[in-house]
């Protein structure tokens, strides 16, 4: 499985990821990358990859600047760079933009539609965020903090080298948030950033000796909106190692490291629950609703009897999905059940890695599951194999089962 590790040692901003991600690309995709950020359309913005080092490491500083400048060279009254940093510039070059604005620019921009639903969905969860930290609505919010031209060229510059690169899953270690203080346009406020600490919930983090903002809300938006896991790193065949290289000296090196390559699949969550209670479905009905969610793309669906309001008996129906799956199986649950309401949840999926193969028994072929990982294996033989082989032959089902299973160990 194709899997994308990031280190957030020293935190995460936009353009550090960016950074990170680019150099994991090959020649053509970097090529790709610059020419597409370069012709979105964002006004006077220029995307550009420097050789950069710090604390000795070589890597990439990914410079993003507007009219040819960049952000952190104009601005006077930020302490803590890291990597831009523009999240807390108060500059007056800029509008103020509502997130109703930054989602019509997105829309605009000539990338694949995929890119940019990734794209406002990170942008949604900061202005939720933000409004969450200032105690206003989310359409009260005004990016004067996140809201410049260069932190969208961030934004979509990662899903778009996350797209180009098409990992199957994407874990990172804790992030590293920093610590002190960080001056901005709402004045002086403890690291992490409200905003920050509000998009990092759920996320393992730490702070540390090491005064300043390492982790921005751009950074942790776009790690809450793509990262799968947080932990240590799982057991992985490297194949190659991006370094994106921050601004500011710190007495560490200051870069997030991008590991690309192939892991075994034992603990990545990429399945989707969409649950809700029902009282009022006979049982035909609800059998009905289940098969024709089964046959809309589900990957399992099943109901648990309960006691509802007032005493009801009712049930709990539960549908497994893709994530990418979820718009179309919640209408279809809204079609074919009497629900008003639904949950939708992204638990953490830890599976085995699945393959079939197939025995020779004395009375034909019969296919078996096998699973394995966690220093374990499961084998199964298909069902339906094994029950045509009994009737065929008039054996009971467990005859046909047992040979099936000696074969494989066999």
């Amino acid at each position: 499985m194709k899997t994308l590790y990031l280190e957030c040692k020293m935190g995460a901003a936009g353009d550090m990821l960016m950074a990170a991600l680019y150099e994991l690309l090959d020649q053509d995709q970097r090529e790709e990358f610059l020419r597409t950020m370069n012709h979105l359309g964002l006004p006077g913005v220029e995307v550009a990859p420097v050789p950069a080092k710090t604390g000795g490491i070589a890597g990439t500083h990914m410079q993003v600047t507007v009219h040819g400048r960049e952000e952190h060279e104009h601005d006077h009254h930020h302490d803590h760079e890291h990597g831009h940093d523009h999240e807390h510039h108060h500059d007056h070059h800029h509008h103020h933009a509502t997130p109703g604005h930054i989602a019509e620019l997105i829309d605009g921009l000539p990338l694949p539609q995929a890119v940019k639903d990734q794209a406002r969905s990170v942008y949604a969860a900061i202005a939720q965020a933000e409004a969450q930290a200032h105690g206003c609505a989310v359409g009260d919010v005004h990016y004067h903090e996140v809201g410049a031209l260069d932190a969208v060229a961030d934004v979509t510059g990662v899903c778009y080298a996350l797209h180009l690169l098409d990992v199957d899953c994407v874990t990172a270690s804790p992030v590293h948030v920093g610590s002190g203080t960080v001056r901005c346009a709402h004045g002086i406020m403890p690291v992490p950033a409200p905003a920050t600490a509000a998009l990092l919930k759920g996320v393992p983090i730490y702070g540390g000796a090491i005064q300043g903002e390492l982790c921005t809300p751009t950074g942790a938006a776009l790690l809450k909106t793509f990262v799968q896991s947080f932990g240590p790193m799982g057991e992985m065949e490297v194949e190659k190692i991006g370094y994106g290289i921050g601004t500011k000296e710190f007495e560490q090196a200051n870069c997030v490291r991008a590991f690309l390559g192939e892991e075994e699949p034992q603990n990545c969550g990429d399945i989707l629950e969409l649950v809700c209670n029902i009282d009022d479905m006979s049982p035909e009905a609800l059998a009905f609703a289940c098969a024709r969610l089964l046959e809309g793309g589900a990957l399992d669906v099943y109901t648990t009897p309960g006691t509802m309001k007032k005493g009801r008996p009712g049930w709990v129906l539960t549908v497994l999905c893709k994530p990418d799956h979820e718009q179309e199986l919640v209408c279809q649950i809204f079609l074919h059940t009497t629900t008003n309401g639904l949950r939708s949840r992204l638990p953490q999926k830890l599976y085995l890695k699945p393959d079939i193969r197939q025995v020779q028994t004395q009375w034909g072929p019969v296919g078996v599951k096998i699973a394995k990982g966690f220093g374990v294996t499961h084998a199964k033989p298909e069902f339906e194999d094994v029950a045509a082989l009994a009737r065929e032959n008039g054996l009971p089902y467990q005859t046909v089962f047992q040979a099936a299973l000696r074969q494989l160990e066999g």
